[in-house]
Order: structure tokens, then C-alpha cells, then sequence
């Protein structure tokens, strides 16, 4: 699957709120994705830090794409378990969101998420992820 792939599976599949976080595809392949969340002070909480519900949706949608990179297309999919540890306050940088499917099985399939905050090394959160395929 190609990034443009991606990017028309989120305009699709996702409702109004998750698009208007400005999340776009950077890469896809066969279990993996990686997506870019931009900074945007719409999305700070007090003291200036990206909101970690922005960073749980990004990884929440980032597994979906994952998801369908490893199955070839679009599938209908449900959220089962999204679990997530904040490490580092985000201040003024997009967020690259990596994911790897680590399972992925006919009815479920399980991930671990990265999110490092643009140009620095150390990941600001990590989750994981459990999805019930549906379709």
C-alpha cells in the first residue's frame, strides 16, 4: 500500500474529529505505518504540551492503517484495548506515530506503537494496541 493509500482510507473511514487532527500518512507496509501528527496549538493543553488524548486518537488511527497495510485494503475494525504510557511532554513538534503489528490473526490483531516527537530520538509515548477485525 502506498501513503496516498492511507491517506484516503483516513478520509473514508474517520469521522470529522479524528480528520480535523491533521493526520497524514508518512509511510505503510506490510504491518507497519507510520503517520505524522502536527503540532497545533488547538491541540495544547495547559502549559503549552500536545494533549495525550491527541496522541491516543494518532495511535488509535495509526493502528488502523497498519492494519490494512497488512491485510491489503480497508477492513472494518474495532478498537478492543488501547493502552498508553506518556514519557515526555510535547512542545512545538509534529509527532511521527510508528506502529508494528505484531499479530495479526483472522479475528484480532495486536500492535505496538511509538511516538517520537519530530527530530529527537527518545519516544514522548509508547502503546499497544489490540484490534478485532470484523469484515
Amino acid at each position: 500500500m502506498r501513503p496516498e493509500d492511507g491517506d484516503r482510507i483516513l478520509r473514508d473511514n474517520f469521522a470529522p474529529w479524528v480528520l480535523d487532527l491533521g493526520l497524514t500518512v508518512e509511510e505503510v507496509g506490510d504491518g507497519t505505518a507510520t503517520l505524522r501528527l502536527p503540532w497545533s496549538d488547538r491541540l495544547a493543553r495547559e502549559g503549552g504540551g500536545l494533549s495525550g488524548q491527541a496522541m491516543m486518537a494518532a495511535a488509535d488511527t495509526a493502528t488502523v492503517i497498519a492494519v490494512c497495510g497488512a491485510r491489503g485494503g480497508f477492513v472494518p475494525m474495532t478498537t478492543v484495548q488501547l493502552n498508553t504510557t506518556f514519557q515526555r511532554p510535547v512542545k512545538d513538534a509534529d509527532v511521527l506515530v510508528h506502529v508494528e503489528i505484531t499479530k495479526l490473526g483472522r479475528t484480532l490483531a495486536f500492535a505496538e506503537v511509538t511516538l517520537t516527537a519530530e527530530g529527537r530520538a527518545e519516544p514522548v509515548a509508547r502503546a499497544s494496541t489490540v484490534y478485532a477485525i470484523l469484515g
